[in-house]
């Protein structure tokens, strides 16, 4: 039980790093913010809180999927576990990406554009613009997490691989703990509107302090790569 319990700190520790690391990422925050500005100056604050329910559930439901799905791959074809060769690559990626979050991932020094491509960044923008039912926001909940792919798909890649070598009765806890975390900035947001936060105050923040959320999601990055190497690589 003592030679087991180590193990699986490690594996919790990173999976809920790789979840905090995931919540520092801000397109499907963005487009939130998008769906609340768009849908407050045409609906009643209910029908609001409803949309943004379902973009939440959206969001959700997609992270949950993905990281279940790569689960049952890595249990079904990895032999429960990812090789060592795997996780230096996932180590490294995660190096690249700290570097691309500090110098490439937002466009524009004055404002919080992202690096989506125009044609991506227009489509999701039109789509929270128009957004009239739940199903529509549930889709653009699902759409947004997926244009993030980029930069989560690693890090569920390693929180999956660490899941896969709990024992059974701990792997849907972290997967939806997992969730939770990466979902929770959506939380916070909805929170803070409801408590009286004007959209335009909140987008305002988020562009004071934008150089202090790319610092540190590109740090977040680089430690979860360095927990993996020092626990998982050089501990293998």
């Amino acid at each position: 039980m003592y030679g087991l319990l180590p193990v699986i700190c490690v594996q919790i520790g990173i999976i809920f790093l790789a979840g905090v690391v995931h919540a520092s990422l801000q397109c499907d925050l963005g487009a939130l913010l998008l769906l609340y500005h768009a849908s407050l100056g045409k609906h009643i604050k209910q029908k609001t809180r409803k949309l943004v329910s379902s973009y939440i559930l959206g969001s959700a439901l997609l992270i949950c999927l993905i990281l279940s799905t790569i689960i049952f791959l890595i249990t079904t074809f990895a032999e429960s576990s990812l090789s060592l060769s795997c996780l230096i690559v996932i180590a490294g990626v995660l190096f690249i990406l700290a570097l691309l979050i500090w110098f490439f991932y937002y466009k524009n020094r004055r404002t919080t554009q992202l690096w989506l491509p125009q044609s991506v960044a227009r489509h999701i923008s039109n789509r929270a613009k128009f957004t009239e039912n739940n199903i529509e926001a549930f889709s653009l909940g699902m759409l947004t997490a997926f244009a993030e792919m980029p930069f989560s798909f690693v890090l569920m890649l390693a929180a999956a691989d660490s899941i896969a070598l709990l024992p059974l009765k701990y792997q849907i806890a972290c997967v939806v703990a997992y969730t939770i975390i990466a979902i929770l900035p959506l939380f916070i947001l909805r929170i803070s509107v409801k408590r009286g936060s004007t959209v335009v105050d909140i987008q305002k923040w988020r562009v004071r302090n934008k150089n202090f959320f790319k610092a540190l999601s590109g740090f977040l990055f680089l430690t979860l790569a360095v927990f993996i190497v020092a626990f998982r690589i050089m501990g293998a």
